[in-house]
């Protein structure tokens, strides 16, 4: 069965003003949404990140994957690998760690990967979980995904979140995505203000929910010195504390001292960094994500390598729509040492979506597998197009929340360590 389309289609949607180490979203989130189409008539479906130089790599690898074997995975890898070269694609937002080639040829090859596996589920009749080794669970739990932001975008009406820049604002979001979601674990966005005022926010998130799993994640920002004075402050409260520092020897420094694992999507984001990660004993938990370790089995591939060193599992997340979170939970349905609650962005979409509604649901904080053949969901055609036709519109061709927030405060810095 062989490629004779592929559909590459750039979508922007609205994001709320959610503040992070490197600034804020702006008020358009990017995707890129990938097509498939074979010789028998089958689609399947992708979905990987909107900014420019990220795009117009796909594009071209799209061009040229048309003809290969939907089947034959590794003869693709090899096409865009051979495409990328020496080519580094580099995120302005710095969240997810250090780019490199391999992370480039993993980041374009992976919207391909999951959409012929979306296919291949469709030809037989089967989910993709069952293409994975098949399900270890029925439903995928996730967190509840809290950030500090402002009660909407500069210039704009307030959103339906509401503020959230103290421990007050941060506990009152939490009932809300609790209460619509039913999360049954919580994580926290970081980085954003001085340790103590965060330290206070996670306090209280621990007093206001007691039965809680909690982590707190300020994506490297702080010292060495100062992610081990939070660790140990915030002893018994945390399940894990997510990239306190930079760098897999910082990590290590800090995992020496602290008393509960630390956990990262910035440290280890490809293949190579494992062995020294494991040697240094510098994480406890890696926060996977197939949209940049090249696909939903070799992302499997890694869990087992993981597994192998103790290492628990966990999944990141981006601001994303259906096709990932479909993906995402069958990759974690199939993973035994998926042992947290992912993470998703999806309540922030509030409904925005390219899926048919129906397939994707949340009951008590858990996705169920949807049960259809292959990912198990549809596009929405005409959302597709409503969305393709925001990206024309909106001006956004990369997410640089750093230049953002600097339009808003001039004074504002990304540098690492900030405290």
């Amino acid at each position: 069965m062989r490629i004779r389309e592929i559909n590459v289609t750039p979508v922007a949607f609205r994001d709320p003003p959610l503040l992070n180490a490197a600034g804020v979203h702006e008020p358009w989130a990017l995707r890129t949404i990938v097509e498939v189409v074979t010789d028998e008539g089958l689609t399947g479906l992708g979905e990987t990140y909107g900014d420019l130089d990220h795009l117009v790599r796909v594009r071209a690898a799209a061009e040229a994957l048309i003809g290969h074997d939907v089947y034959r995975h590794n003869t693709m890898y090899a096409t865009v690998a051979g495409l990328v070269g020496a080519d580094v694609v580099t995120d302005l937002h710095g969240l997810t760690g250090t780019s490199s080639r391999a992370k480039t040829v993993d980041r374009i090859f992976s919207p391909f990967e999951v959409a012929c596996l979306d296919i291949q589920g469709k030809a037989v009749g089967r989910p993709v979980v069952d293409l994975l080794g098949g399900r270890v669970r029925d439903a995928v739990p996730y967190s509840a995904y809290l950030f500090y932001k402002w009660a909407g975008h500069p210039g704009a009406p307030d959103d339906g979140f509401g503020t959230a820049l103290d421990p007050e604002g941060v506990v009152e979001q939490a009932r809300l995505l609790i209460g619509r979601y039913g999360f049954r674990s919580i994580k926290l966005k970081g980085g954003v203000f001085p340790p103590e005022q965060e330290i206070e926010a996670t306090r209280a998130l621990r007093e206001a929910f007691p039965d809680h799993p909690l982590r707190l994640d300020p994506n490297a920002v702080w010292s060495v010195e100062t992610s081990i004075r939070v660790g140990r402050e915030l002893d018994g409260v945390l399940e894990y504390l997510e990239d306190p520092t930079e760098g897999i020897e910082g990590m290590a420094r800090v995992a020496a001292e602290v008393p509960m694992p630390l956990a990262t999507n910035m440290c280890v984001v490809t293949p190579e960094h494992l062995p020294e990660a494991v040697r240094r004993n510098a994480i406890g938990v890696l926060l996977a994500d197939h949209h940049y370790w090249g696909g939903l089995v070799r992302s499997a591939h890694i869990a087992t390598l993981c597994a192998t060193f103790g290492i628990e599992l966990s999944m990141h997340s981006n601001s994303h729509l259906g096709i990932s979170l479909a993906a995402m939970t069958h990759l974690a349905a199939a993973t035994p040492s998926v042992t947290h609650a992912c993470d998703t962005h999806t309540p922030w979409q509030d409904g925005q979506d390219v899926v048919a509604p129906g397939a994707l649901r949340f009951v008590d904080g858990a996705v169920p597998v949807p049960d259809g053949p292959g990912l198990g969901v549809e596009l929405d055609r005409d959302a597709l197009a409503i969305m393709n036709e925001q990206y024309e519109k909106c001006g956004v061709r990369s997410r640089d929340d750093t230049t953002y927030m600097r339009s808003v405060d001039p004074s504002f810095s990304a540098r690492r360590p900030r405290w």
